[in-house]
């Protein structure tokens, strides 16, 4: 099985944090794909530091999704969404120049014209999570359920 961790950071206004890796078209949010026998929040900060420059005290799980093999992933995925808290001052960013172009911060409503929508339906759930204390599940037909 395969393993992803992504951050879930907003500006104090509820926007959403976004990077745009150039090595595909959508957007995402600061994450990445988990090392072999990694824990996911231990993957989820490395990324975040990676990718961003910035050292997150990460909160909750906010949302988990199981994704089935497809095409050339022979095996599931499992992808992890924890708090990253709010970003007053974005000045921080470093971004990692060999694999993202740009950051922005994007509200709500927006989030689903930047991503896929398996990644959108994830980006809902976390912040349905985060805004009444608990985590969801995504199973691999995208309905999502409360933990």
């Amino acid at each position: 099985m395969y393993g992803t961790a992504a951050a879930l950071i907003t500006s104090p206004s509820g926007d959403v944090l976004l990077v745009k890796p150039n090595y595909r078209e959508h957007w995402s949010l600061p994450g990445g794909v988990l090392e072999d026998g990694e824990p996911p929040h231990v993957g989820c900060a490395r990324e975040v530091l990676e990718e961003l420059g910035l050292t997150v005290a990460l909160g909750p799980l906010l949302a988990v999704a199981w994704i089935a093999p497809e095409g050339r992933r022979p095996k599931p995925m499992i992808a992890f969404i924890f708090d990253g808290g709010v970003l007053a001052d974005p000045s921080g960013i470093a971004l990692q120049e060999p694999e993202l172009d740009e950051f922005r911060f994007v509200p709500p409503s927006a989030v689903a014209g930047h991503l896929p929508p398996h990644m959108a339906a994830r980006v809902d759930a976390a912040l349905r999570a985060r805004g009444n204390g608990g985590a969801m599940y995504l199973s691999g037909a995208g309905a999502a359920h409360s933990l």
